[in-house]
């Protein structure tokens, strides 16, 4: 019988860690796509889910570890199919060991980093030496997203074939857009050679200007510039156009404002393949909470009125939204306390996602548990890698969490090298406690209580 494959997809990198050999024992075990949703002892043996056996009746695997999952829930590991992990050329923000140690942390077994480094990931050779670097330091399984255009300055396709040759995940410019609608298209019918994703930033940068926080009622209050709604707008219908005249496929990613959703829901009726993403950040928060011109909270698309708020909260009940990706984005502390103006827009947030959502989202009852989970880990379904699972038989991708377990954000700092997150300082409720990737224990909680078993 043959070893089942480790990670998610053949493209992504991880460090080889021991396979996993623990025993979950009386646990809530939640995997919605699975079906499942059952009180159990959860059994990982070799790296690999064996048993979802009757609370008391889990035998646990030689020299393997148990640990008390009663009144704890298990739910597939996470999937971010967006985040920045600043390697190369920022490394004092961020790299490959502590974003994915960071994304460990908040219950990620697989994350995609973007291409917009120091250089430009642009280059089959600088993309199969971060592939052989994250071989080394990964704690998670990552992705690595190729430039759309070279040096993205969007005037000059990349060779996409030998980039996705060279294990490219996705193509995207994000951090800007593809200004040119030649230069777009060009990309779009190369997708048919190459089939992966354009993963798309949208935005007009002559309607953003020189803006830096969402253009309204409080950037007008406060004499800020702002960034119109259109901005993003304007970008994502003139590409899900393009899409539909190439017959391409795209992500949108980071969605802010209740006109792009429009536009998402009216290119899908027309058949157009088009998938789209959101942040926590702006399903929790709205331009209202940037009035004391907190730099954490200053990001790109910017957070948009209290009205596009609600259209992004019910766009990923209604299934309009497929994902939630953080755009987890370190930046240097003294880069932060810049004017607001000046700072550089961005915020953490793989530390965050899961506990920030469950606190305003699931505990009030306007989503549930079952469906955060899952677009927790659609991004994996968006991206074509296989889904994590707590099927028997699945590889250990998973994590354990305690719902009732109340933490303050920073109060312990960040395993992130950055800590710029935009609820630093909340109160929040539901904590991970154990995560494991590709079959092997990436994080445990030093408050989580195991017993080894003897061989």
């Amino acid at each position: 019988m043959s070893e089942p494959a480790r990670t998610l997809h053949p493209a992504l990198a991880v460090s080889e860690g021991a396979p996993a050999n623990l025993t979950i024992a009386g646990v809530r075990a939640l995997d919605p796509v699975a079906g499942i949703d059952q009180v159990c002892d959860l059994v990982v043996r070799d790296g690999v889910v064996s048993s979802l056996a009757e609370p008391g009746s889990g035998a646990a695997p030689d020299s393997g570890e148990v640990v008390d999952g009663s009144g704890r829930v298990a739910v597939p590991a996470f999937v971010d199919p967006h985040v920045h992990l600043r390697t190369p050329g920022r490394e004092d923000e961020e790299d490959i060991e502590s974003g994915t140690r960071a994304a460990a942390a908040g219950g990620f077994c697989c994350v995609v980093a973007m291409a917009n480094t120091d250089p430009v990931v642009d280059s089959p050779e600088l993309l199969s030496a971060l592939r052989r670097r994250a071989d080394r330091e990964a704690r998670v399984q990552v992705g690595f997203a190729a430039a759309v255009t070279v040096g993205q300055r969007g005037d000059r396709l990349t060779d996409t074939t030998l980039l996705a040759d060279a294990g490219a995940v996705c193509f995207s410019d994000d951090g800007l857009p593809v200004r040119s609608a030649r230069v777009m298209r060009q990309a779009l019918q190369c997708q048919r050679l190459h089939g992966l994703p354009l993963v798309l930033h949208e935005e007009d940068p002559d309607l953003s200007g020189e803006g830096a926080m969402h253009e309204g009622t409080v950037s007008v209050r406060l004499g800020v510039a702002g960034i119109p709604w259109a901005s993003e707008a304007v970008m994502a219908a003139r590409d899900v156009l393009l899409a539909e005249l190439e017959d391409g496929r795209i992500h949108l990613q980071h969605v802010s404002s209740a006109r792009t959703l429009a536009i998402v829901e009216w290119a899908r009726a027309r058949g157009v393949a088009v998938t789209c993403e959101v942040t926590p950040h702006h399903l929790l928060l709205c331009d209202e909470d940037v009035a004391g011109l907190d730099t954490a909270r200053k990001m790109n698309p910017p957070l948009r009125s209290a009205g596009d708020r609600t259209a992004l909260r019910e766009a990923l009940r209604s299934g309009l939204i497929d994902c939630i990706a953080t755009d987890h984005a370190p930046h240097a502390q003294e880069e932060k306390e810049a004017p607001f103006e000046e700072a550089p827009m961005g915020t953490t947030g793989l530390e965050t996602a899961f506990a920030a959502l469950y606190t305003d989202l699931v505990v009030p009852g306007e989503l549930s548990l079952a469906t955060l989970v899952e677009k927790l880990t659609a991004g994996a379904s968006v991206l074509g890698f296989e889904r994590p699972s707590l099927k028997p038989g699945s590889v250990a991708n998973l994590c354990l969490v305690d719902l009732d377990k109340e933490w303050t954000v920073g109060e312990n700092g960040f395993e992130s090298r950055s800590a710029n997150n935009a609820f630093l300082g909340r109160r929040l409720r539901g904590k991970v406690l154990l995560t494991t990737s590709a079959g092997a224990v990436v994080w445990r909680d030093r408050s989580i209580l195991m017993r080894e078993v003897a061989a």
